[in-house]
């Protein structure tokens, strides 16, 4: 089949709208990866978060009773991936502290603000999450070096191997390897 003139420009026409129309959907709000000065939730994130405490594995050992009555919040980056039961991604996460502000590369432009959480976390913790096909296979899945804020009650029973918390979210977030920072980048990004 061959193209005729009027035909292309009908392509080119068709293509440069929806490349404007991604472009504005893409810059309305931080976006799922959070280039926004402060840390923006996603659209019922508050809602699945509301109530839940946020995790301390000091307290949970201690209070384990109460702990295990309501969910808990947490960022954490994956540092071990497995299968879990039904298909489900069993992984073990370093506990960090979400940042008070982002770090940005330039600070008059917010799409160069980063996720930022803490250097060194403060505490392990399993999670047995059912991710969304993006997010089970393909070059941004959840893998070691990602990511997650999780939002969800605690398991009973703890992993088996180390005996820390296993916690089996309700709602999770992602950020890729890459897409978010620690508090070190401050010294390399300016803000």
């Amino acid at each position: 089949m061959s193209f005729t003139r009027p035909m292309l420009r009908n392509v080119h026409v068709v293509g440069g709208a929806l490349a404007a129309a991604l472009l504005a959907s893409g810059c309305a709000g931080a976006g799922p990866y959070d280039h926004a000065v402060t840390y923006v939730p996603l659209a019922g994130e508050d809602d699945a978060a509301k109530g839940a405490r946020d995790f301390d594995p000091v307290l949970v050992q201690r209070e384990r009773e109460a702990w295990h009555r309501g969910t808990v919040s947490l960022f954490g980056v994956v540092v071990a991936r497995a299968p879990g039961p039904a298909g489900a991604a069993y992984l073990t996460l370093s506990v960090r502290r979400l940042e008070g502000r982002n770090v940005c590369e330039y600070a008059t432009d917010e799409t160069t603000c980063r996720t930022t959480v803490s250097d060194s976390d403060f505490g392990v913790v399993h999670a047995v999450v059912a991710l969304r096909p993006e997010d089970d296979v393909g070059q941004h899945s959840v893998g070691t070096g990602s990511l997650l804020r999780l939002v969800g009650p605690l398991a009973q029973d703890p992993d088996p191997n180390d005996g820390t918390s296993v916690l089996r979210p309700t709602f999770y977030r992602h950020w890729p390897r890459y897409f978010f920072v620690t508090k070190a980048a401050a010294a390399t990004m300016r803000q």
